[in-house]
């Protein structure tokens, strides 16, 4: 017993000796893949404070110093904690290759490896214009063709969506650095910048630093792209300063920090920029607002040259107009309406903000003002309220706004193609959400009991909702036999097997006593059926709506450069796509010959 007791301790111990020599901290994090010449922060945290006599950080086996040229910030106490650090700002890696990364307090010592890749010397694409179906996921695909398109006697489509008519396909996969579930900062940023990150964080890798603003901050495409001399847009029907587009510009742990996030866009440059969320742009005296200090960014923006559209019509007639060249767009003070109640139903904020442009408006502005710029451009276009739908359950609301995704799709595609096919155009989700096509609900099947009105396999048969527009839109989702969608993942929730004709469903809301429970505004509408949810209800993840899966989203691509999309590939990639494209490396300086030597000669 005592023999078994002193090998446990001495593996105890030799276990503790391990963690201990990984203690270092090295960010870029381990296998990073960097494009060269791109800017980030080199940070380097130690567990302990440890004199800068005993540390020794080095790439490829020189000092760091010497590879960055300029001495790396030491940090003895970082935030006033017994833990020293090494800091540089902004440094960049100019030569492809393979880089392994030491860092040693004089005990113990980390190694990381980072790959750093060129881009060709020429560019495929003029212009880049990736979309993002926030929380887009295969459900909603299927179901926005169904509607969209339909089938005929045979069962086969009467067409394709937009984004599945594309010849180049992948699955992506999501996951971050600290969980296998993200959320759309971190994996928006991983498309904007090539980099993983943590839930929450957009343009940095996530340490241990105090101030949000503080964590080493990664190049973002905008930024790329600026030092090339191309325009960058961001759209979207989601506040302006919601994770999504955020990434395009933003670096902070926390996306949250809006009143930063919209200081950060400006400062970027960035040429168009378009949604909802005007409250953070408004000093804080002001009626509405919703910034912490009273600094007015509609007078800083409109002093940098910006043009101001708060309508759908100002909107169209500032990009009809030839001079102008920036445009923030502001329609609403949360998010924009989504397809079915801007265009059908005119519920949410519809009454209060009538004239609100719809994503594919917004993206055909965009374009007319980008193109203005002879090098091209970026362009970031968010389906957003998929996701936001999609969290409150509300699967019809969800179909409408993929339907609205594609007809974007459909536009860029036809406006590439009258120009010669210049753009490479990307589809992707940023996350999935746990939703699936079951079937139909026949409000006609016999009984009152909902759940024996779901038609599965053969009673399923078919929808019966009108043909659709010339957009793709049936006129109406309130039909007698309609798809059924269902969640995975739900709190307690009355299921009333119906759309939400009155406004968007809320599922769930916190008692006084904390506990999540179910909104009983449903309890009465005929047939509905309490869930017992299946995600916490207490505690700090109690969840008052569904919630993101883990699961693989689809990417569909066409244009010059689409071709490396294929098989399964990490979210980081995508960047390296739009990279590669548009040769955003810088290219190796070509050797110079020699110069001949003067001939030396004593007369």
């Amino acid at each position: 017993m005592r023999h078994t007791s002193f090998h446990l301790a001495a593996g105890v111990a030799a276990a503790l000796l391990a963690c201990a020599a990984q203690a270092q901290t090295i960010y870029p994090l381990n296998r990073a893949d960097i494009l060269a010449g791109s800017r980030f922060d080199f940070k380097v945290e130690f567990d302990g404070v440890v004199p800068r006599d005993q540390l020794k950080v080095s790439i490829n086996g020189q000092d760091v110093a010497r590879v960055f040229g300029q001495n790396a910030e030491y940090i003895e106490r970082e935030d006033g904690k017994p833990a020293s650090s090494l800091l540089l700002r902004g440094v960049s890696l100019p030569t492809a290759g393979h880089y392994v990364v030491k860092a040693s307090d004089g005990t113990h010592e980390k190694s990381v490896n980072w790959t750093v890749y060129g881009t060709p010397a020429k560019r495929a694409a003029k212009n880049v214009i990736l979309f993002i179906g926030d929380g887009f996921s295969i459900a909603h695909r299927t179901a926005a063709r169904i509607l969209s398109k339909g089938y005929d006697e045979g069962g086969k489509l009467k067409g394709k969506l937009a984004m599945d008519d594309m010849p180049y396909m992948a699955l992506l996969s999501t996951q971050g650095t600290d969980s296998i579930v993200t959320d759309s900062a971190n994996s928006a940023s991983a498309y904007t910048t090539g980099h993983k990150s943590c839930v929450n964080a957009l343009g940095v890798y996530c340490s241990r630093a105090a101030d949000t603003l503080a964590h080493p901050a990664v190049e973002t495409l905008t930024s790329l792209a600026k030092r090339r001399g191309m325009a960058v847009g961001a759209v979207t029907n989601s506040e302006v300063e919601d994770a999504t587009p955020a990434a395009m510009a933003a670096h902070t742990r926390r996306r949250s920090d809006f009143d930063d996030i919209v200081r950060m866009f400006l400062d970027s440059r960035i040429d168009v920029l378009m949604g909802g969320g005007s409250p953070h742009f408004l000093p804080k005296s002001t009626a509405g607002s919703k910034r912490k200090d009273d600094t007015d960014f509609i007078a800083a923006y409109r002093q940098a040259g910006y043009q101001l559209a708060t309508t759908k019509t100002e909107m169209t007639a500032l990009a009809a107009d030839k001079s102008t060249t920036k445009l923030l767009g502001l329609y609403n003070t949360g998010n924009v309406d989504g397809a079915l109640d801007l265009k059908f139903l005119k519920k949410g904020s519809v009454a209060k903000f009538p004239d609100q442009p719809d994503v594919v408006e917004e993206m055909r502005a965009a374009i007319e003002v980008l193109s203005r710029n002879p090098n091209g451009f970026v362009l970031l276009v968010e389906s957003a309220r998929i996701d936001k739908y999609s969290h409150s359950m509300d699967a019809e609301r969800a179909i409408y706004d993929t339907i609205m995704l594609d007809d974007a799709v459909q536009a860029a595609k036809d406006w590439s193609k009258a120009r010669g096919n210049d753009t490479l155009i990307l589809v992707t989700a940023d996350h999935s959400h746990p939703v699936s096509l079951i079937g139909t609900v026949n409000d006609d099947a016999p009984g009152p009991e909902m759940r024996n009105k779901v038609g599965v396999y053969a009673s399923a048969g078919w929808p019966n909702y009108p043909a659709p527009d010339a957009a793709g839109y049936p006129a109406t989702v309130d039909v007698s036999r309609r798809l059924r969608l269902v969640f995975g993942a739900y709190p307690d929730h009355y299921d009333t097997f119906r759309p939400y004709l009155d406004g968007e469903n809320v599922p769930a809301v916190k008692g006084k006593d904390g506990v999540v429970v179910a909104n009983e505004q449903y309890k009465d509408v005929p047939g509905a059926v309490l869930r017992i949810g299946n995600l916490p209800n207490t505690g700090p993840d109690a969840a008052t709506q569904g919630i993101h899966s883990g699961d693989d989203v689809v990417l569909t691509a066409t244009g010059p450069g689409a071709e490396r999309v294929r098989g399964q590939m990490e979210n980081t990639e995508l960047f390296r796509v739009i990279a590669e494209a548009l040769a955003l490396a810088p290219q190796p300086a070509k050797a110079q010959p020699k110069a001949r030597a003067k001939a030396a000669t004593a007369q």
